[in-house]
Order: structure tokens, then sequence, then C-alpha cells
């Protein structure tokens, strides 16, 4: 039942910034932990950052770190990534996807293994040189 929406993907020169905006109907977020991921050409999927149930707790991909940052507006039901000084191996689609998790302080393990309750359907991202 719980439904997501990305939206803020599209095209940027290297060195800009992207707002990703992940929206949820259908249910409140409270007791989900929400992360981002992304595949990228020649590549797996990668776990690109998460934010517990609380928003107090969050984890990075350690090459991320410093570039984007994840934060959640409860009143919204929506979920950002913040994505600033882009490159071109940024360049991908980028997924949102909710895991339930009753523990308000943790989120970590959503980007390594599900189950997940919900997927966003993934949204186009690209880093021109």
């Amino acid at each position: 039942q719980l439904q997501l929406v990305e939206s803020g993907g599209g095209l940027v020169q290297a060195g800009g910034s992207l707002r990703l905006s992940c929206a949820a109907s259908g249910s409140t977020l409270d007791n989900y932990a929400i992360g981002w991921f992304r595949r990228t050409p020649g590549k797996t999927r990668e776990g690109v950052s998460c934010i517990s149930g609380s928003g107090t707790v969050t984890a990075y991909a350690p090459s991320l770190k410093g570039r984007f940052t994840i934060s959640r507006d409860y009143s919204k039901r929506t979920v950002y990534l913040q994505m600033n000084s882009l490159n071109p191996d940024d360049t991908g689609a980028y997924y949102c996807a909710a895991q339930w998790n009753p523990d308000p302080y943790k989120c970590a393990a959503l980007l390594q293994k599900g189950p997940y309750d919900a997927w966003g359907q993934g949204i186009p991202v690209t880093v021109s040189s």
C-alpha cells in the first residue's frame, strides 16, 4: 500500500547540485527507514544513503559522504537527497526504498539487504562534463 515517488532528477553540469525528493503516499513514514540507491553503468546496485525513522541516524556510502546529504520532512512525508559537487560518475538511475524498522535509530541494514516494503520507480540523473 505504501508508494514512493521520486522527483528532482535531470541534467546537471559537473560541479552542480540536485535535490532528489522521495514522496510517500498510502502511509506515513514514521516506522520506516528510508534509503537511496543508484544504478550506474557497468555497476551493480549501490546503496547511497539512508535515514532512520527518527531522522537522527544516517549512513552514507563512504565515497559519497561529504557530497550527499539525506534528510526527511515528516509533515510532507518526504525524504530528500541533496547531491552536491556532482561529477559524471554520478550519472545513473536513482531509487528510494522503504524498510519497516520499529527501531527509530537504525537504518544501515537497509543499505545491505532487504526485504523492502516499497520502491520508487527510479529517476535518471545525468551529469555532463
